[in-house]
């Protein structure tokens, strides 16, 4: 029974202990080697590729000194739950039937200004598909340099603004890009909001510009940080200032 909890509850592990190395800028390694593992076995259970047996949470909880587990197991939140009698994806979501929906399903080339090194774009993978269960769509984010960052969670549609969220909720600490209709290229702009590591542990407020453009070609795009001189550079930041020139979103002067 234990060992079912354990399973059920994995990915939020996983994603806490993720969260508590960024916060303490501690390794992979270190940890590994304070709850006497194997770094193979923790990059697997972090990368979501082998659930966490019971023995090996309480090493991690005792190396890192904190608590990884719920007393029951993960349940989904109540704005995620499916509708059964019409097939609708719940209220808080914006209640959207498939059809109206299936056109945001597939893989977008995702930029957005590095964070982190002024002047760069930083290019990964974000995928929307609909979760049958749960009847909504969901997004997941792939190909990110810092893995551990990765995120996924909900898409909400509601018919009153016409714009598309995609939030990611993690014990109340929310995630969010909001989003305009395509373009006739089919992108979609609009302002990332997020926290990043700020000064020591602390994390920051910060938030950029976004644009999510359908990838179908064949192969892979440009993937990662996007320097001056990359042949794709000038396409991407182009991509990117659109967004504020074009007035896509709007990122006022506070002086």
């Amino acid at each position: 029974m234990q060992d079912d909890i354990i399973e059920a509850q994995s990915k939020a592990v996983a994603q806490r202990v993720r969260e508590e190395l960024a916060r303490r800028r501690l390794s992979r390694q270190w940890l590994a080697d304070e709850a006497r593992i194997s770094i193979s076995t923790l990059e697997k259970a972090l990368a979501g590729r082998r659930s966490f047996t019971l023995g090996t949470v309480v090493r991690l909880e005792d190396a890192l000194k904190m608590k990884l587990r719920d007393s029951e197991p993960a349940t989904a939140p109540a704005a995620a739950a499916p509708s059964e009698r019409t097939g609708l994806a719940p209220d808080d979501l914006g209640a959207y039937a498939r059809p109206a929906v299936q056109w945001l399903e597939g893989r977008y080339l995702t930029l957005r200004p590095s964070l982190d090194e002024p002047g760069a774009i930083y290019a990964y993978i974000t995928v929307i598909n609909w979760d049958d269960e749960a009847c909504h769509l969901r997004f997941a984010e792939a190909s990110r340099l810092d893995a551990e960052f990765t995120q996924q969670g909900l898409v909400s549609f509601p018919y009153l603004s016409g714009h598309i969220y995609l939030v990611t909720n993690f014990h109340g600490q929310h995630r969010m890009i909001v989003l305009g209709r395509p373009t006739i290229q089919g992108t979609m702009n609009g302002v990332l909001t997020t926290l990043v590591v700020g000064t020591g542990s602390q994390l920051t407020p910060a938030a950029s510009p976004i644009c999510l453009t359908p990838w179908r070609g064949e192969g892979e795009p440009v993937l990662g940080i996007v320097r001056p001189g990359s042949a794709c550079y000038d396409d991407y930041r182009t991509r990117v200032a659109d967004i504020a020139a074009k007035r896509f979103a709007l990122f006022p002067s506070a002086g």
